[in-house]
């Protein structure tokens, strides 16, 4: 049996609004697992919490109630184990590819010989080599979300935590960046949990694909999605993938509709 990596347990999550005073619920005892060496994307319709939760997962905002468990530990802050890439690469500008990637083992106290070696590698993997001395602004959109991806690979997470990581590239460039998402994942052989508006980018990338109810945030339904590995792009014209397109998608117009006719 595949060992669970990372567990939530009943998570909610209630905030209050300064301005107003009023208390906003945005998850709602929110369970779910996922196994070690898993893909699993989360979709729902807009302000549902998905980025909320991704960022209970990390540690950075405490639950209100329920629990994060990672590996049998409860999860209370941030940590080694999980790496978080946010749809914004946010390189350091005046650091190189090099040295932006080997930024977070300089904080962890690795020396300077031991991290360029390992930033290398993930340079190499991320299909980087001989950029390694540029500067961010020399990149590309998609060559920055490498760089971005290889400095939270190089610390060897547990999990890999991504909100919307393509968001911000044209269409071609995201298309190209999930194939090569996949690659990526496979030679680091990382568990990833992604968030995601996009239906086909949560479908091919994934195994599971769990959908999310409007505000507050529920588990709506969890798609197992049974196509074969490795995928290339070709496979988002197969019917089998259109099925699983056509399921999801109506599972979040129903919501956005229920949503909208709320009082």
């Amino acid at each position: 049996m595949t060992k669970v990596k990372l567990e939530a347990q009943d998570v909610s999550l209630e905030y209050r609004q300064p301005r107003t005073g009023n208390r906003t619920l945005a998850l709602d005892r929110v369970s779910l697992s996922i196994a070690d060496g898993e893909f699993v994307s989360i979709v729902g319709p807009s302000g549902c919490g998905k980025t909320t939760f991704l960022t209970v997962v990390d540690g950075l905002i405490p639950a209100s109630g329920g629990r994060i468990v990672v590996d049998g530990v409860e999860v209370n802050k941030p940590g080694p184990d999980r790496a978080l890439v946010f749809q914004d690469a946010s390189l350091l500008p005046w650091r190189t590819v090099l040295k932006n990637v080997c930024y977070g083992l300089e904080c962890a106290g690795v020396k300077a010989a031991e991290a360029g070696q390992r930033a290398q590698r993930f340079i190499d993997m991320v299909g980087l080599s001989g950029f390694e001395n540029h500067y961010p602004y020399e990149l590309s959109g998609g060559m920055q979300q490498r760089v971005n991806l290889a400095r939270a690979l190089v610390v060897d997470p547990k999990i890999l935590l991504m909100d919307e990581p393509f968001a911000a590239l044209d269409a071609q460039t995201r298309e190209f960046m999930q194939e090569e998402l996949l690659r990526i994942r496979f030679e680091a052989g990382k568990t990833v949990l992604f968030i995601t508006h996009q239906i086909d980018e949560a479908i091919f990338l994934s195994d599971r694909v769990i959908v999310f109810s409007a505000r507050p945030g529920r588990v709506k339904a969890t798609i197992k999605i049974d196509l074969e590995r490795p995928r290339k792009l070709p496979l988002k014209r197969d019917p089998r993938f259109h099925a699983y397109e056509d399921q999801i998608w109506t599972l979040i117009h129903d919501e956005a509709v229920e949503a909208a006719q709320a009082p």
